[in-house]
């Protein structure tokens, strides 16, 4: 089934901000749609997302370029091909783009054509996403990682911590998971409200309230879990994101909420002591993108104790994560569609991550829409995990929906092995 027509046109993300949408046509009238998220903490190895900077449209946000690009450059090479060609369409635009960086046409115009494609070629064979992607071979239904409290970049500092998560560890089902979740995430409400704080919802859904400390959302987080009459360690475990390339100017490392700076080696030393103190079981950049002998101590001495994402680190880049890998600096890769800018490189990244026995973390962005592509790409991947913000926001909530049905749809052939999926990495 061959391409007739790819078009393009600007939509706006969760935050208001314009993205784009592409819409792609078979020959038979099967339309294909790619929906692109944005990111707002990004980081320096990312394939570049195009906005106009025109201040005099949307603030300089508007990607009437990327538009451009999809609709004259990119369809003239694609018209015409086959639509099952997923590999070969997104090689086309890697080459068309000439750029290691996808800068020149823009990752966010060559991502949507991707998305679009692939919904298109599932529609065209008339099977569920998750099943096309996967060639039929994905059936394990993702742990959430869940935002309760947000921070940094996606909520306006409010402390220096950017994401506070839940992994419901004890879940024995998916159900199970979410119900978890809900709890948690309204007795922190709860507990913030007693608290007297300030209530608001940060860029990913999770609570924004004011903070004295940068350890006080763990006061708050503990207190909820056990609010929700869970144990913490047992039922719920802790999920960081600290982003620590947003607090590192090459040389220290700075927490401003709790006006201190630290030596790289300082800092070390502050994110082994809350993984020992607190029931953390995962953490996300623990430290900046750049300070590369961390990132190595820390595997060594903390790898078997808890799950190490790099995410700015990595940025779903093959040769960065081949570095990672060659070098031991982590155990799991978070994988972002657009910080690569093709479906095929993301599925390229999970396989990488999979075969050095890391664990892959689908994720979603700051910046997202109503599209649930990504929880039918943890599905088909196996990828066994799944961040797509917090359990609050319709761009949220449409994924964790989205992956019920998938489980639906799957029937007894779905698989839920919840914290199992860590057996690997983990003593």
């Amino acid at each position: 089934m061959n391409i007739k027509q790819i078009d393009a046109y600007q939509i706006y993300d969760s935050r208001g901000y314009p993205t784009l949408e592409v819409e792609v046509t078979l020959e038979n009238g099967i339309k294909g749609y790619g929906l692109v998220p944005s990111g707002a903490s990004t980081g320096q190895f990312e394939a570049l997302e195009l906005r106009d900077h025109d201040k005099n449209k949307f603030r300089g946000k508007s990607v009437f370029k990327a538009i451009s690009h999809v609709k004259a450059e990119i369809a003239s090479v694609l018209v015409g091909d086959s639509v099952f060609d997923q590999r070969g369409i997104d090689q086309k635009m890697i080459t068309l783009d000439g750029t290691e960086n996808k800068s020149r046409l823009g990752a966010n115009a060559i991502l949507g054509v991707s998305m679009a494609v692939a919904n298109a070629g599932a529609n065209a064979k008339g099977v569920p996403l998750y099943e096309y992607l996967g060639d039929g071979k994905g059936n394990l239904i993702p742990l959430n990682e869940i935002q309760i409290l947000g921070g940094g970049a996606h909520a306006d500092w409010a402390n220096d911590i950017q994401d506070f998560l839940v992994i419901a560890i004890g879940a024995k089902s998916y159900e199970e998971s979410l119900e978890i979740t809900h709890n948690v995430y309204h007795a922190a409400g709860e507990v913030m409200k007693a608290r007297g704080k300030r209530l608001g919802i940060a860029d990913e859904g999770g609570w924004w309230p004011d903070y004295r400390t940068n350890e006080e959302p763990f006061e708050v987080f503990l207190e909820a879990i056990q609010m929700a009459g869970y144990v913490p360690g047992e039922d719920v475990a802790i999920s960081l994101d600290i982003a620590a390339s947003d607090l590192y100017d090459g040389t220290h490392y700075s927490l401003p909420l709790d006006k201190k700076i630290y030596t790289p080696d300082e800092f070390y030393d502050l994110m082994k002591s809350w993984c020992e103190k607190y029931p953390i079981i995962s953490i996300e950049d623990p430290f900046a993108d750049t300070d590369i002998a961390n990132w190595k101590r820390f595997k060594t001495e903390m790898g078997t104790k808890v799950q190490i994402i790099g995410d700015d680190l990595f940025t779903t880049n093959i040769t960065r994560i081949e570095y990672g890998i060659e070098h031991d600096l982590a155990n799991s890769v978070l994988i972002k569609l657009n910080q690569i800018g093709t479906v095929t490189e993301t599925i390229e990244a999970v396989r990488l991550t999979q075969r050095a026995g890391w664990l892959p973390v689908i994720s979603a962005r700051s910046g997202e829409t109503e599209d649930a592509f990504i929880a039918h790409l943890a599905v088909a991947t196996n990828s066994g995990q799944l961040k797509v913000g917090s359990f609050a926001r319709s761009e949220r909530m449409v994924k964790w929906n989205e992956v019920i049905r998938i489980q639906r749809h799957l029937g007894e052939s779905a698989n839920f092995i919840g914290s199992d999926i860590y057996h690997t990495i983990l003593e």
